[in-house]
């Protein structure tokens, strides 16, 4: 069939042996790998019910500790994302002091709180919240409280807890029915301060899952710096609005563009939104992860890429996973060491490649040619493996593999590792579905290299490669320090198809065709839970 130099996809229609298939569109460490897991149990799956960043666009709605009357005993009553909180001797801070996982959060000093005044009404199972000393302040204390009768009295859970200077997550396990609502109270340090974020509460309830419970919350940053939406592709999230990407015909063509915070809000997703709710190509993986309890974001074109830096409100710290999905762009020699050192200290790395040739400048054997859409000269299988290998931390496949120069289509493989590995197990037969097939449209595979790194594990494998074998690695996960990798050599796979009217898009991810594809869903999202230690 005919493929166009750097467009993804090829026409909607395959032939497999002859026959045309006309209706074709395209938080701990690392599990041991002698773990076994149990595929039959039925669990609950958590779901959140309240998640608060305490994110109020470009002016808080409380700058002082208590705005009016001045000194008041009651504190202040404000409204976040629609919700009633009172605020006393508290307020909402963006100084550089101020420790915050986004643009905001709050702050509280003396014996103040942060109360909800509205009840969450599907019991509770925990409550996690981030928090850390305001600035070089001094060692102070605080409590979680709850109230099961409107505010009326209340009780402190878990214990008594002492914050440093490091934004951390304080996590509470309950086991509460029925209407209950929470209060944050700082109980010593005098007017020391404490910061506090991403306040998510997770219910008692839910449907039944055969991988173990899903814990909600984690954070996901699509990555939208690396030109992914150049030349006849999409990988995106959301847009909402329009910019000129490179071309590799030279020139500049016109492209969505993304924004760090997808609109509509998540808020409006319920287990029956579609995919379309976001314009994206990667919005069906993005709604869905949110109607499981997790938070997404972009981090779009012009954003620094830092670990550790907390002027930066997108920094890889404040994500429990980062997903790159074809970079068009080399990484800096600081976005290197950034991506290593997230990884390192307990980060997940979602990576996605595309099918590429021997050189950029020429076709492979099969006339294939390399998916370098910006014409810089790289392209995804290039990106990663310049990562890989010239990182200046580890040098050496340091994630126990590197990406082939080939282009390759298998439509679909189901050459799916069998064996006892529990990672391996997680990601194939984990709590969103079984994954038994993975079909590519011209993609790349990966060598392993286990000597570098004995945890890498293979997934998937061409349908002519040898199972569990070095060679022919169609997805695969590691572990690197605290943290997990995951690769998938095409995106075919998770396209939903849709986004960028201009662009050549194919349904992968659903599956339209050949039919059977349905655990494309399953393979991604249980990746993406492993990834951010939710599974």
């Amino acid at each position: 069939m005919l493929h166009l130099n750097f467009i993804k996809k090829p026409l909607l229609a395959v032939i497999i042996g002859g026959a045309i298939l006309s209706s074709c569109q395209k938080n701990s460490d690392a599990l041991s790998q002698t773990e076994q897991i149990s595929t039959s149990a039925k669990l609950k799956t958590q779901a959140v019910t309240l998640t608060e960043g305490f994110e109020v666009g470009s002016t808080s709605p409380k700058t002082a500790y208590d705005v009016s009357p001045t000194g008041s005993s009651s504190g202040d009553n404000v409204t976040i994302a629609a919700k009633a909180w009172n605020l006393y001797d508290a307020l909402i801070g963006n100084l550089s002091a101020d420790k915050k996982a986004g643009s905001w959060s709050a702050r509280v000093r003396n014996t103040g709180k942060v109360t909800m005044l509205f009840d969450v009404t599907g019991g509770v199972s925990s409550v996690s919240v981030k928090h850390a000393l305001y600035g070089t302040d001094g060692a102070s204390t605080w409590g979680l409280f709850y109230s099961t009768n409107a505010g009326s009295t209340w009780t402190q859970t878990g214990a008594t807890i002492t914050s440093t200077t490091t934004l951390q997550t304080q996590t509470f396990t309950l086991s509460l029915t029925g209407n209950v609502r929470f209060e944050i109270r700082k109980l010593t340090g005098g007017t020391n301060r404490i910061n506090f974020d991403d306040f998510v509460v997770n219910d008692n309830g839910g449907t039944t899952n055969p991988g173990g419970p899903i814990v909600t919350g984690k954070k996901f940053l699509f990555d939208a710096t690396k030109y992914e939406n150049a030349g006849s592709a999409d990988w995106l999230i959301d847009a909402d609005g329009t910019e000129s990407v490179p071309s590799y015909t030279g020139g500049t063509t016109v492209e969505i563009k993304a924004q760090r915070v997808p609109t509509p809000s998540y808020t409006g997703i319920t287990a029956s939104t579609p995919e379309t709710y976001w314009k994206g190509a990667m919005s069906a993986w993005a709604v869905e992860l949110v109607k499981k309890g997790e938070l997404v974001e972009s981090l779009p074109v012009g954003t620094a890429i830092t670990y550790g830096n907390t002027s930066n409100p997108q920094d890889l710290s404040n994500y429990d996973v980062y997903v790159v999905i074809e970079p068009n762009r080399l990484f800096t020699a600081a976005e290197k060491t950034a991506i290593m050192n997230f990884v390192n200290a307990g980060g997940g790395l979602f990576m996605v490649a595309d099918h590429t040739a021997a050189t950029t400048a020429g076709t492979d054997a099969n006339g294939y040619n390399p998916s370098d859409r910006d014409g810089d000269g790289y392209d995804s299988p290039r990106v990663w493996n310049d990562l890989m290998t010239n990182n200046g931390i580890n040098n050496n496949k340091p994630f126990g593999f590197n990406v082939d120069y080939v282009d390759i289509s298998d439509q679909p493989s189901s050459n799916v590792y069998t064996g006892t590995n529990a990672n391996a197990q997680t990601v194939l037969n984990g709590a969103t579905g079984t994954a038994n097939k993975l079909a590519f449209y011209n993609g790349t595979t990966a060598t392993l290299y286990p000597a570098q790194n004995s945890t890498v594990q293979g997934l998937f494998w061409r349908s002519s490669s040898t199972n569990n074998g070095n060679t022919g690695v169609m997805a695969l996960l590691s572990t690197y320090g605290s943290g997990r990798v995951v690769f998938v050599g095409d995106s075919s796979p998770s396209d939903d198809g849709t986004g960028d009217p201009n662009d050549n898009l194919f349904n992968g991810w659903s599956g339209d065709a050949p039919s059977g594809y349905t655990s494309h869903p399953a393979l991604h999202l249980n990746a993406s839970l492993w990834l951010a230690k939710a599974i």
